[in-house]
């Protein structure tokens, strides 16, 4: 954030111990709000011509600078973010998210007179079906898991897929944070919940536990561990399920850990008759409307439900 101008730096401050956002969403809005200011300086030609957007810098931005931009420029913003940073709805809609608090923030601090981003609209987000594995893949992926390590992968594994745990949760599980079949996790906005752990989540905890180094730990609360007896890293744990994932002849580019948590909330709902509020408790969603993408059904029901028509078979 050093080259932020400090009223960004105070804003940013803000969301984080005011508004509790978590750490991954200030650094995502710490970069959307650099790119915006170099933005606006670039439009208003407030640097030389034939100065690259990346190297504007923009620690000099003042109040007067942010009180001209108008919702026009917003929307030219936004316009350069799709056209030139090839941003998809998804990315646009957070930049938007993150301007409209920055300058409800200026407003509410009186460094602006209006707040140009009151009419500003998002981009329409289409609703995309969650990517999981189906029953028989998921056992086939655990069926694989094998090698030096293979307690801890295969307990990694059967969290990810029985649990729904995001991949921040997983490797910062501490292991008096696990208290017969619960475990405690810090989710997003560092907001803790219980998680319930299933027989087959207990057994291989127990399992791994058993052969989890127990000398010269640097973390000696953390699970999981890597080989140099650190908390295991997100990149570890990204480039254990792809190996397990293509050595199941899975296609390695289309599932991740963020699908093995689409899938143990898939496999939930169709086999374990979940209700839609149970299931937003369990993956630890602020708002219903994340948890309802998991309602989808498969085309095999889609189809058994048209064929089982009672006029299905009438013709002419």
């Amino acid at each position: 954030m050093h080259e932020l101008p400090d009223i960004a730096i105070e804003f940013l401050n803000y969301m984080e111990t005011i508004r509790g956002k978590s750490k991954n969403t200030i650094i995502a809005y710490s970069y959307d709000i650099v790119l915006f200011l170099k933005y606006i300086k670039m439009k208003r030609g407030y640097i030389a011509s034939d100065m690259k957007i990346d190297d504007i810098p923009v620690r000099d931005v003042d109040s007067y600078m942010l009180s001209n931009i108008s919702l026009a420029d917003l929307y030219s913003f936004l316009s350069f973010a799709a056209n030139q940073r090839d941003n998809k709805n998804y990315a646009r809609a957070r930049k938007v998210a993150c301007i409209r608090s920055f300058f409800k923030y200026l407003y509410k601090m009186k460094i602006i007179n209006d707040n140009p981003s009151l009419e500003l609209e998002s981009p329409k987000i289409t609703s995309r079906h969650p990517v999981y594995l189906t029953l028989e893949e998921s056992k086939r992926l655990l069926s694989s898991i094998d090698g030096e390590n293979k307690e801890r992968d295969y307990a990694i594994i059967t969290l990810f897929l029985n649990c729904g745990l995001r991949l921040s949760e997983l490797i910062n599980i501490d292991i008096n944070k696990i208290s017969g079949d619960t475990l405690t996790v810090i989710g997003k906005g560092d907001k803790e919940r219980t998680v319930y752990l299933n027989n087959a989540c207990i057994e291989a905890i127990k399992d791994y536990l058993k052969v989890r180094p127990a000398n010269q730990v640097k973390d000696k609360n953390a699970l999981f561990l890597s080989e140099r007896k650190r908390r295991i890293s997100k990149r570890s744990v990204q480039y254990l399920v792809k190996k397990y994932i293509n050595a199941s002849d899975l296609d390695t580019d289309k599932y991740s850990p963020h699908k093995l948590r689409h899938t143990a909330a898939t496999l939930m709902y169709k086999y374990g008759k979940v209700d839609i509020r149970s299931l937003q408790q369990i993956l630890g969603h602020e708002n219903i409307s994340t948890t309802q993408i998991y309602t989808h059904l498969d085309d095999e029901i889609l189809r058994n439900a048209v064929n089982a028509n009672p006029l299905s078979d009438e013709r002419k």
